[in-house]
């Protein structure tokens, strides 16, 4: 029994071993391919902003808060990819946006309250000047804003909470407080990038 479980042992470490090589080659070739740290800024980008999204819909579901989380709406439209924020800027968005609007409009008792802010964000995302889509979306003055929204809701939890402890040990504490403290890696990372 001693030889199956040595055997056993000895399998499981070599297959650890194996993705450690792995996961040390995906990463060297992503550096590579993905132009070195401007990679690495995408992929925080769009964690960033699907922590944001995920706040947003946690907000509305079961983590009512007093806190402002319509502060996401602005913070996705500065965080969101190119990719997406193309997308939803087009025509797709337009599209979205007024059968938003449609059903607000003629349809209220019909359009939820939890797509408030969904409807919101797209409304930013269509009808915005291109002095906010383009150049403070893109720039430094976006970072700011991004770095001070995340640094305001994660002060904003952590008082709710009771401290910095129990923002940890309460019912979602975890989950909103590392959805809160991903929001400020991706300004705090441009700024690093933009600073060196």
């Amino acid at each position: 029994m001693r030889n199956a479980d040595r055997l056993a042992d000895d399998l499981i470490e070599s297959d650890l071993k194996e993705l450690g090589i792995a996961a040390k080659k995906l990463a060297n070739h992503a550096f590579k391919l993905g132009g070195g740290l401007g990679f690495g800024t995408t992929f925080l980008k769009f964690l960033a902003s699907v922590a944001a999204i995920y706040l947003l819909i946690l907000d509305r579901t079961n983590w009512r808060t007093n806190m402002l989380t319509t502060l996401l709406v602005p913070y996705i439209f500065l965080s969101l990819p190119s990719v997406l924020f193309s997308l939803l800027r087009g025509e797709f968005g337009k599209w979205i946006a007024f059968i938003a609007v449609v059903l607000r409009l003629f349809f209220p008792r019909h359009f939820p309250d939890w797509l408030e802010m969904p409807g919101s964000l797209i409304l930013l995302l269509v009808v915005a000047p291109s002095l906010f889509a383009d150049t403070i979306r893109n720039g430094l003055i976006g970072i700011f804003i991004c770095l001070a929204i995340g640094c305001y809701l994660l002060q904003e939890h952590i008082r709710a909470s009771g401290g910095f402890r129990n923002s940890f040990t309460k019912r979602h504490g975890i989950s909103n407080t590392v959805g809160i403290i991903l929001l400020l890696v991706y300004p705090i990372w441009c700024l690093v990038l933009y600073f060196l």
